[in-house]
């Protein structure tokens, strides 16, 4: 089988799986409790992609100066900087640490 047949068949798939989306019942989405989970499973999902990125490579972890500028974002968050201030505060804390001879 080639290439895109699977591509095509996950394609398929997520339509349909969006399309069963709509069946669901108002008196499901109105419970308080989907509206928790559903919230929580997106912090945890955004979390594991951040610490995924931010210290694997390959199959193996890492700490480079990706560390340093996640920090520094962090800290910019924390402060409350606006979104932008802290990602161009994080990409210049990276720059600076792999000039520094960070790896």
């Amino acid at each position: 089988m080639s290439m895109w047949f699977w591509v095509l068949g996950a394609c398929a798939l997520a339509y349909a799986l969006k399309l069963v989306g709509y069946l669901v019942p108002d008196r499901v989405l109105d419970d308080p409790r989907v509206g928790r989970t559903a919230g929580t499973v997106t912090v945890g999902l955004l979390a594991a992609l951040v610490v995924m990125n931010a210290f694997g490579s390959g199959q193996a972890l890492v700490l480079d100066a990706r560390l340093g500028a996640l920090l520094v974002a962090g800290l910019a968050l924390a402060l409350r900087a606006p979104f932008l201030l802290v990602v161009v505060l994080g990409a210049v804390a990276a720059a600076v640490l792999r000039l520094l001879g960070a790896p």
